[in-house]
């Protein structure tokens, strides 16, 4: 399948049903944030979407225009339509919704370090990412560099006892009911000094 422009691609976000005027866009930028919302690495990231980390880091980096096939790939990775790639969320508008997660039923993300439970998940264009988390981290040696993403991040614990690393702040011992609040771009991984994983809520914002 032959690579699509970035102006048709903004054409198919339109055909596919986007209801706003689609502003051109950095499609590399809007794949970065989308990622990094979600507290993914580059590589999970690929790995949800099925494509090479390389493909995908090219793709981030402005270096390829992915074919339609790509797209569809990354949207479904993403957990969004193939429009919403190209359609940040709208600001200022006033709806009334609600989305109701039972115990234990909402969306495994398992990763190595923790596993993540994604609450909320059918809420779409949401403001903030909550999701809860069980710590499998011993050792900031597990961790592939710092976890940067941008906005604002709640970490309160459930279970268990953990160290909140940070980047600019000495290490954190946090245990059951202790919470901290922090900016999203400094890096920080979390581990657990339990001997089972201990358990935390997390709430990103994504604006």
């Amino acid at each position: 399948m032959s690579e699509l422009t970035p102006k048709s691609l903004i054409q198919v976000a339109r055909e596919n049903g986007s209801q706003e005027e689609a502003e051109p866009l950095d499609l590399g930028m809007r794949v970065r944030e989308l990622r990094k919302s979600r507290n993914w690495t580059l590589e999970q990231a690929a790995n949800q979407a099925g494509l090479a980390r390389s493909t995908l880091s090219k793709i981030e980096n402005g270096q390829m225009s992915p074919t339609f096939d790509a797209l569809k790939k990354l949207a479904e990775g993403l957990e969004i339509s193939v429009p919403q790639l190209f359609t940040p969320p709208v600001k200022g508008q006033v709806n009334g919704r609600m989305v109701f997660t039972k115990e234990g039923q909402g969306a495994a993300r398992p990763t190595t370090t923790y596993e993540h439970e994604l609450l909320a998940e059918n809420l779409t264009k949401k403001n903030m990412l909550p999701y809860r988390a069980r710590v499998r981290a011993r050792s900031m040696d597990e961790f592939d560099g710092w976890v940067r993403h941008d906005g604002e991040e709640f970490l309160y614990v459930l279970t268990g006892v953990v160290k909140l690393y940070t980047e600019f702040y000495e290490p954190v011992e946090m245990r059951r009911g202790d919470s901290a609040y922090y900016d999203g771009s400094m890096g920080h991984n979390v581990i657990s000094l339990s001997d089972d994983d201990a358990n935390i809520l997390w709430v990103t914002s994504l604006v």
